[in-house]
Order: C-alpha cells, then structure tokens, then sequence
C-alpha cells in the first residue's frame, strides 16, 4: 500500500513511543468525584501527553473517538511544539512559528503533528470501535492518506460531507458550505454486514435519526429461510450500465445452471469478490 511521504517524518515516525507516560492528577479543586477515575474525564493540558496518560488505563477499550484538529487553512496560526530530540527537528519547527499562510512547509508540519497522536489513537480504540475526524479541504486528502496507512484502508468506513454553514460568502468565486468528517474503524467487520432489526426500527421511528432519502421500514424484512443471523432484506445484485468486467455468468453450486445480468445491465463487484 503506498505510503505518504513528507518533511520530518523520519524524525516523528516512531515519537509516539517516546514520549513518557504522565500520571493523571486529579484537580479536587475543580473534581466533582475525585477518586471515580474513570468516570468522565476532562483533561487539561498537552493533548499528546494526555493521550499518552491515558493509553495505561484505556487502551483497547474505546468504542467511539471524535477529534476535531486544525484546519491548517493558513489564517487561524498554530504553534507545533512537540519535544522531538532530532535537533535539526526542533531547529525547523521554530522556523515561522506560530504557523500561518507564510509558511511554505506548513502542510508536512501539520502531518508530523498528526502522525503520533493518530498512533496513541489507535492503541485507545476497541477492537469495534471507531474514531470521526472532522477536517476541511485544506489537508482531507492528505488526512486520508495517513489514515490509510496507520489504521488500513481496509478500515475506512466512510467520508461524510457536512454542511457547516448556511449562509453564502460573495468575496470568493465559488462559496464552500461543507467540511468533512472521515470515520475509520479499528478493525472493520467484513462479514455478516446487515443492518440490525433495532438499527431499521429507529431509522424508521426517529426521523431526526435518519441518514437515508428513505427511512428503514421494519415491515421489509423477513426471514424466510430461517437465517440463524436473524431477518434479512433481498437487494438486488445487479446495476445499471453494462461493463465486461461486471459482465460475468453466476453459477449455482448446486444445479450447475448459469445466471447472468439482465439486458443493459451489469452485476455490482467484480467476479474475484
């Protein structure tokens, strides 16, 4: 799987590692329950020492992260102050400190900022669990990328578009109303898939829940064939258009007899899946 190359990340690749565990010291001026550390926590400080105070305690049992980084859009400076011991590291990250539009590098700054907080992430997360990260057009496609190769682009659940404003700028050519949330799993299933009978009878009662044109009706889904994974739905395996790829006979196990796409149209994988 290709990789994604930038400044400074030889000297970052493994800075997760490195830095040390930091204890978690309750504020009892400020605590509501002091001694339940692990009830809900609001944590002050660095938020690389943060995730590192808390990979001892919940590694592998987070089911659900959300983490809303900088945009890296130039106009809001940052400042990326991580203790890395290269020398030559430091020296560059001074270098149009805080960072703003001027700095040509600030794409593969951001990138080393990234790399070991996705990593301290990942080990938090749950075997079923999955992590939302908002971000802009200004580094979507280079998040994509570098979640590709720490979480495995096998582990992309999907990009979603939101719209995070509704009124219309008139000093640009074209007006941008949507960012990005892109959704990874730790470890996506990738069999027995279905949507669950619950899931449908939400979908279909609440409709501020819904995410479909066309809410969920419980009433179309059976079980007919006593499926022990529970009630199912049929969907057709078939689409529009007509490629040679997608065009390919189905052979039924049992009778031997070939099935094959309708007329002007193709089937919706390849043959290999």
């Amino acid at each position: 799987m290709p990789g994604l190359e930038f400044k400074g990340k030889q000297h970052i690749y493994a800075h997760h590692l490195t830095v040390a565990y930091r204890p978690l010291v309750a504020d009892l001026g400020r605590s509501v329950n002091p001694v339940a550390a692990d009830d809900n926590l609001i944590i002050h400080g660095d938020n690389l020492h943060a995730l590192k105070a808390l990979v001892p305690r919940f590694a592998g049992r987070v089911k659900c992260i959300y983490i809303d980084p900088p945009y890296n859009n130039g106009n809001t400076s940052w400042v990326y102050n991580d203790n890395v011991s290269s020398p030559l590291m430091q020296g560059w990250l001074r270098q149009n400190s805080p960072i703003d539009k001027e700095d040509l590098e600030r794409h593969d700054k951001w990138l080393c900022m990234m790399w070991p907080r996705l990593h301290l992430l990942k080990e938090l997360l749950a075997e079923n669990g999955a992590i939302f990260i908002s971000i802009n057009y200004n580094e979507q496609h280079h998040l994509r990328i570098l979640m590709d190769e720490i979480f495995g682009e096998e582990n992309l659940i999907a990009d979603f578009p939101w719209q995070s404003r509704l009124s219309v700028s008139n000093d640009i050519d074209l007006s941008i109303q949507h960012e990005q949330v892109l959704a990874y799993a730790r470890n996506r299933r990738h069999s027995n898939r279905r949507l669950r009978e619950s899931n449908a009878a939400r979908w279909y009662s609440e409709p501020s829940f819904a995410v479909f044109p066309k809410p969920l009706d419980p009433a179309d889904y059976s079980n007919p064939d006593n499926d022990p994974r529970g009630l199912w739905k049929p969907d057709p395996f078939d689409a529009p258009h007509e490629s040679e790829s997608l065009t390919y006979a189905i052979v039924n196990p049992e009778t031997g007899e070939e099935h094959w796409p309708p007329p002007g149209r193709q089937w919706r994988t390849l043959e290999s899946n």
